[in-house]
């Protein structure tokens, strides 16, 4: 799945440098601590990400003499442009790893420089995601600086109207019995008691990290129960449809924002863009955050998320302060810098915990705080050789199920034989 953008009101205004072609010249490997240095560092929609610019100023102003300088490309580009970079020799420095199937890729072709001893030195045991990044051989070619992951957020207003107490350890049944009690109105004017966006992460992401299911593994039995859950919601008319959802391209921002649903199972990335909306006066939705619901029976969290990382291009042209700047950002200083601007640090202990929940606007709540502390965090999507063409194959029969062209068991008897014969 695609990371989204937060906005850059959390942020001073961004510059965004233009494409540039390549790095600095090879020549300049190593040079790092001898002079000033200009640092290239590939970046997606510089302008509206603002952990962006918060670790360079940061970094920069702890390294006077290493000016970075964004290589910019707009997200939806952002992995063709870099897989034809790479393999084209280009010599920019740091490569952000937007997802952990495509960091795979380039460390398998050999195109990133291993730097598997600044994952095993310092803080870096305690970094959220830092297995995702571990490759068969042992070694690791990049870093997380951020780890998102899935909690519930939920419209206190929408709550207190209907009478309704804040939702704390909810199960999926317990769930879908306060969606369906929260739901009112009609037409425009309907309210829904929880929003169940298009991706299927939603319903397959969330049984994987669940259950134990293997997302890879060719036997989908484990997604019924989310599955049936989730359509159990549309049919009562708690969540907006999937079908046209997906017609009308409906957001779950504004859906949350403008206080259309009173539930959104969702990852932490949106935290950003409401402080940010709540601070510019674009919305006056009254948030907190609960634990993701859970399984009944289930003894703790288990929720899915997905890290985002650094890594120095094998060509760089300045390796000794591309791997600076890598350890940097993955760092304490690293975390403090995007915590700032309300991303969640890979980095997260109990001291950049409370500082991001000393961020303006955030909720104070002991259940908003617990949410910020799941048991266990899966990897949204394994990695593997096959990892493309299956997410391609559970995505096409995900969607059949949810707009009932298919049956439940039908279509995870689908996915079961197209996995298998597809992959080989």
């Amino acid at each position: 799945m695609n990371r989204r953008s937060v906005l850059a009101l959390l942020a001073a205004a961004a510059v965004a440098a233009p494409l540039a072609a390549c790095g600095s010249s090879p020549e300049a490997t190593g040079a790092a601590d001898n002079g000033p240095v200009e640092l290239t560092v590939s970046v997606w929609n510089m302008a509206t990400t603002p952990e962006f610019k918060a670790l360079f100023d940061a970094f920069h102003a702890a390294n006077p003499n290493i000016t970075v300088k964004p290589v910019d490309i707009l997200a939806a580009d952002y992995p063709t442009k870099i897989t034809t970079m790479l393999a084209a020799g280009d010599t920019t420095d740091v490569i952000t790893m937007k997802n952990v199937i495509d960091y795979s890729r380039y460390a398998g072709r050999g195109q990133l420089k291993d730097i598997t001893p600044l994952a095993t030195k310092g803080e870096a045991d305690k970094l959220n995601g830092l297995g995702a990044f571990r490759q068969e051989n042992g070694k690791y070619y990049a870093l997380p600086y951020r780890q998102d992951f899935w909690l519930l957020y939920y419209n206190k207003k929408l709550f207190d109207a209907a009478g309704k107490p804040y939702p704390t350890n909810l199960t999926w049944d317990a769930y879908a019995d306060l969606a369906k009690s929260l739901t009112s109105g009609t037409g425009q004017n309907k309210v829904y008691g929880t929003y169940q966006h298009t991706w299927r992460s939603v319903v397959q992401a969330v049984a994987a990290a669940q259950t134990g299911g293997d997302l890879l593994g060719g036997d989908y039995g484990f997604l019924a129960d989310q599955y049936r859950n989730a359509l159990a919601l549309q049919d009562a008319g708690a969540t907006i449809d999937f079908g046209a959802a997906t017609t009308q391209k409906t957001g779950y921002q504004s859906v949350f924002e403008n206080k259309q649903a009173a539930m959104l199972p969702m990852g932490t990335w949106f935290i950003a863009k409401l402080l940010a909306d709540k601070a510019a006066g674009t919305t006056d939705a009254d948030w907190a955050l609960a634990p993701l619901p859970q399984r009944p029976g289930a003894s703790d969290v288990a929720t899915f998320g997905s890290p985002t990382g650094f890594a120095v291009n094998k060509k760089a042209g300045h390796a000794d302060a591309a791997q600076k700047f890598v350890e940097f950002a993955a760092g304490p200083e690293g975390a403090k810098a995007v915590t700032a601007v309300g991303v969640v640090p890979a980095l997260l202990t109990d001291q950049t915990r409370q500082a991001y929940f000393a961020l303006p606007g955030m909720p104070a709540d002991d259940t908003s705080k617990k949410a910020f502390k799941p048991d266990r965090v899966a990897l949204e999507m394994p990695v593997g050789p096959k990892t493309s063409q299956i997410d391609t194959i559970l995505n096409e029969e995900h969607q059949l199920v949810m707009t009932k062209q298919k049956q439940v068991d039908a279509g995870i008897k689908e996915m079961n034989s197209r996995v298998k014969t597809e992959t080989g």
